[in-house]
């Protein structure tokens, strides 16, 4: 057995023979499976060969799955953080969205599907001033730098906005490693701080936009503590 500094593609594969027959693949990645111990060869009463993940490997899955559910609960408790903040600015408020977007390609253009982690509008009756932001939210650079490869989602996002941000956890990354395009927030354990701004452009929504946010239910405000404060003058104070 030797040790072996495991790559995503090393537990992908190793995911992919657990949930499988186990048939071989004879590649480089199940060589370094088998000599790390986390695969062993089987021989079947037919002759045939298969692979079986060892405890070992079970060990590895189980600690990649635990890693994998702490990184979506810090995700889903950062994007409830900006989602919140964008409530609290008097916005409307969409997590979780599916959109189409059309983006320049070579060919002349194609439609991109855009799920931003949180969608937002202005609480305005005036097409003109709706100002949609979009928000990314990554909390580890691994997932970053595999989203920053993807220009078109990227350039999905910024044809559905006129502010796009990638909201960042403290450390994973610098703000310049951020296309310029886009303005970075960088998320602190109790602070949302600009690190560089988003430039604004002029956007207006297009129909089938409006149409998804219809039939989709926006993020429940949160009504200010000052604000319970009003209300019907008769109305005995607690």
């Amino acid at each position: 057995m030797q040790d072996l500094a495991l790559t995503a593609v090393h537990r992908r594969r190793l995911r992919e023979i657990w949930r499988s027959a186990g048939w071989p693949c004879h590649d480089l990645i199940e060589v370094d499976l088998l000599a790390a111990g986390l695969l062993e060869r089987v021989r079947q009463t037919s002759g045939h060969e298969t692979l079986r993940v060892t405890d070992a490997g079970v060990q590895v899955l189980a600690a990649t799955r635990r890693g994998n559910q702490a990184a979506r609960s810090r995700h889903e408790a950062l994007v409830e953080r900006v989602a919140t903040e964008m409530g609290r600015a008097g916005r409307v408020v969409w997590r979780g969205l599916s959109l189409r977007a059309r983006v320049a390609t070579r060919e002349g253009g194609a439609w991109q599907v855009a799920m931003p982690d949180v969608f937002s509008i202005r609480h305005t009756t005036v097409e003109d001033y709706v100002e949609p932001i979009v928000h990314e939210v990554k909390v580890n650079r691994s997932d970053l730098l595999a989203d920053l490869r993807r220009e078109n989602k990227r350039a999905a996002y910024l044809s559905l906005s006129s502010e796009c941000w990638y909201v960042i956890r403290e450390g994973i990354a610098r703000a310049d490693e951020i296309p310029p395009e886009c303005g970075v927030l960088v998320a602190g354990e109790t602070t949302l701080d600009v690190a560089r701004p988003a430039p604004r452009r002029a956007q207006r929504l297009p129909f089938a936009t409006w149409m998804a946010l219809a039939r989709a239910t926006p993020v429940e405000g949160r009504l200010d503590e000052a604000q319970l404060w009003l209300g019907d003058a008769d109305m005995p104070l607690p």
